[in-house]
């Protein structure tokens, strides 16, 4: 059962402003011992389930459940460590560089694969790809794209009828954007091709999946790239008019990941919060609305798990991140 209290408005300590938060639950309310505050980009529908297994084992436990996007949630922690207990977010390089940077408390006994945590202090928990949503009435009759390459085929076939119907990711707000974008590149010069295509035909942006598969359901829209697939799987259930594409050219694969502030004042707690989240959240909790789990690394070519390494802060530099968004915006903001 759910003890979910909405609430709008929040003074976070040692900040002279009211925020507002994308999302603000309460699970377990009353519960008479410590209240943890965890902020997080994931949305509600999809952690609630999480967070009520682990009430669930841990009763005397409540949970302030903060919603925010993933560059924002950087930035609060930066501003405010103290202010809340565990961070999880969908940026591995951003909370990487957090963890790296003395923000995270280590946990020496977490029971995890080496290549799904950093030095003890930063666990990932589920594996998630990045899919490409098309509305199937702009495909109806016509092969669905099943590759970039094919996709830019696609596009460049139809101009007219896709110019302002193609979406992804402001890469400039969205700190998941940056990182999937990033990584494409890496991958294959594919990446600018098809952003030099959807930036020809006035590509709109937006700062995440929701937003993107909400305007794809009403045909604002026709084409979203690099939408997070678990989202994608969500949303579009009983959709008929959306279809999920994982590329078959190759895959990028984040892990969802989650640390607990080095300066909580509930330690106890928020390392057992993390703790179930990686290793103790049993099968039942795994219901359609929640997240995947993690799976291995171990898999075919065409697939690549972004890896929690070094290389992530390679393009949080401010030099390499510049000369990053200049190349994108030449080719996206035309």
């Amino acid at each position: 059962m759910r003890y979910l209290i909405a609430l709008t408005l929040i003074l976070l300590p040692g900040l002279g402003w009211t925020d507002d938060w994308e999302d603000r639950l309460i699970f377990n309310e009353g519960a008479a011992g410590p209240r943890l505050r965890v902020i997080s980009s994931t949305d509600t529908v999809l952690f609630a389930p999480l967070i009520e297994g682990f009430v669930a084992q841990n009763p005397l436990i409540s949970v302030e459940y903060l919603v925010s996007g993933t560059a924002d949630i950087n930035e609060r922690v930066r501003a405010t460590p103290d202010a809340f207990d565990v961070v999880v977010s969908s940026a591995m390089d951003l909370q990487l560089k957090l963890a790296n940077d003395g923000y995270a408390l280590p946990i020496d006994d977490i029971e995890t694969p080496t290549w799904a945590q950093w030095h003890h202090s930063l666990f990932s928990f589920t594996t998630e790809p990045a899919a490409i949503v098309i509305n199937r009435t702009a495909f109806e009759g016509q092969q669905l794209p099943q590759t970039r390459q094919q996709l830019i085929e696609a596009l460049r076939e139809r101009p007219e009828e896709f110019r302002g119907k193609v979406g992804t990711y402001d890469v400039r707000e969205s700190g998941l954007g940056y990182l999937f974008a990033t990584q494409d590149a890496r991958a294959s010069e594919t990446y600018w091709r098809l952003m030099e295509v959807m930036g020809g035909l006035d590509v709109r942006l937006y700062c995440c999946s929701g937003e993107m598969i909400n305007d794809l359901a009403d045909g604002t829209i026709l084409v979203a790239y690099n939408v997070l697939g678990s989202y994608a799987a969500v949303r579009t259930e009983g959709k008929d008019t959306l279809e999920v594409i994982l590329p078959t050219d190759f895959q990028t694969i984040m892990m969802r990941t989650a640390l607990v502030s080095q300066t909580t004042q509930e330690p106890d707690a928020a390392e057992a919060f993390v703790r179930y989240l990686v290793t103790e959240k049993p099968a039942s909790q795994r219901i359609p609305s929640s997240l995947p789990p993690l799976t291995s690394q171990d898999g075919a070519t065409d697939r690549e798990t972004i890896g929690l390494n070094p290389a992530l802060l390679t393009f949080l530099d401010d030099l390499k991140r510049r000369k990053f968004l200049s190349a994108w915006e030449n080719a996206v903001i035309q």
